[in-house]
C-alpha cells in the first residue's frame, strides 16, 4: 500500500461565532437558507433575521456558522435585545447534511452562548425540530399561527371609519418617526414588533417588495393637528402571488371603535385590487380576540410556528 492509498481523515466540524458577516459570507448564508426553504416549504429564519444578515454589526445580534471542513452546512442567529425575555434564536442545517448531529451541535452552542437561557423558533413546527427541542431540554412556549383566506371571492363593503378619521398612504421620510412611535405604542406587549427602530424600518423600505401605496395610515385631529392613530401595512410576495396583512396596529387610546376592522378591510380590498388570489397574516394562538376577528373575515389556519424555551 502506498501513501496515496492512506485514508484521509474525515473533515472536522467547527462553529465560529461572529457579530457581523462580510457580504460574501452573508450571501453564502442566504443561499443555505434558500436551499433549506426549497426542501422544507418555508424559511427557517424570519424576515427580521434575514435582514440582520446584511449591513454590518447590530447590537445584541450574533451569527453562528457551522462548517464541515471548509463547507458551510449550518447557521444560527442569536438575538439578545429584549430586556426581560431570554435571548431568541433561529437555526438551520443544509438538507444534505442533516442527521449527523449538526443541529444538536448548533443548539448546544446557542445554549452555551445564552447562558442556558434561550428561546428558539421552529418555523413550521416540523417533527425534527420538535425532537431537537426535546433533546436540548426545551419546552413549548409560544404558538404563532399563519392564517390564509382566498381573495378571488372577497366581498367586503366600503369600510366605515370612526368619526373624524381619515386614511392616506405612507410617505417615506415624512412619516417614519410618527409611525415608529405609534408602532411602539400599539405593540408595547410584543417586543419583536414594538422595538423596531429607524434602521429596521429603513431595511424594509430598501426591500424590493416595499410599496408605500399599500401602507395605509389612519389619522384624526388632535391637539397639534392631524395625529396618526392606526395603520395597516400590507406586503406582496410577488413570487408566491400572495398578499399579506403585514402589520396592523391601532394606538391604545383609539382602540375599540372598529378602526382595526376598517383598516383590515382597506388593506384586503387593496390586495384584491392587485389581482392576488390569497391573503395571509400571522397571529399568536393565545390572542383569541384577534383570532376571532380574522376568522370572521374568512381566515383559517394554514400552518404554525412554534417557539421553545429553557425552563425559567
Amino acid at each position: 500500500m502506498t501513501s496515496d492509498d492512506t485514508a484521509r481523515p474525515a473533515p472536522t466540524r467547527s462553529i465560529d461565532t461572529v457579530t457581523a458577516l462580510p457580504p460574501a459570507q452573508a450571501e453564502a448564508v442566504l443561499e443555505l437558507l434558500a436551499e433549506a426553504a426549497r426542501v422544507d416549504g418555508q424559511q427557517a429564519v424570519s424576515e427580521q433575521g434575514r435582514l440582520q444578515l446584511r449591513g454590518g454589526e447590530r447590537e445584541g445580534v450574533s451569527h453562528l456558522l457551522l462548517k464541515v471542513g471548509e463547507t458551510l452546512v449550518g447557521y444560527a442567529q442569536l438575538e439578545d435585545t429584549d430586556p426581560v425575555e431570554a435571548p431568541a434564536a433561529e437555526l438551520v442545517v443544509h438538507p444534505s447534511y442533516r442527521g449527523h448531529g449538526h443541529g444538536r451541535a448548533l443548539g448546544a452552542a446557542l445554549l452555551a452562548a445564552s447562558g442556558k437561557r434561550l428561546r428558539v423558533w421552529a418555523h413550521g413546527g416540523h417533527s425534527a425540530a420538535r425532537h431537537l427541542a426535546q433533546v436540548l431540554g426545551l419546552t413549548l412556549f409560544r404558538e404563532l399561527r399563519q392564517l390564509r383566506r382566498p381573495l378571488d371571492q372577497l366581498e367586503m363593503p366600503e369600510p366605515k371609519l370612526p368619526d373624524g378619521v381619515t386614511v392616506r398612504t405612507f410617505v417615506p421620510g415624512q412619516d417614519d418617526a410618527a409611525w415608529l412611535a405609534v408602532n411602539a405604542e400599539a405593540f408595547a406587549h410584543h417586543p419583536e414588533q414594538g422595538s423596531l427602530t429607524q434602521r429596521d424600518l429603513d431595511d424594509r423600505k430598501a426591500e424590493s417588495w416595499f410599496d408605500p401605496q399599500g401602507f395605509f395610515l389612519a389619522e384624526r385631529e388632535g391637539a397639534h393637528g392631524l395625529e396618526l392613530i392606526g395603520f395597516h401595512w400590507t406586503k406582496i410576495h410577488a413570487e408566491e402571488q400572495l398578499g399579506e396583512v403585514y402589520v396592523l396596529g391601532v394606538r391604545p387610546g383609539a382602540q375599540g371603535g372598529g378602526l382595526g376592522r376598517s383598516l383590515t378591510t382597506i388593506g384586503l380590498r387593496y390586495l384584491t385590487a392587485q389581482g392576488l388570489p390569497t391573503a395571509m397574516l400571522y397571529v399568536d394562538a393565545d390572542n383569541p380576540a384577534a383570532l376571532a376577528v380574522y376568522e370572521r373575515l374568512g381566515f383559517s389556519t394554514y400552518e404554525t410556528d412554534l417557539m421553545y424555551r429553557t425552563e425559567t
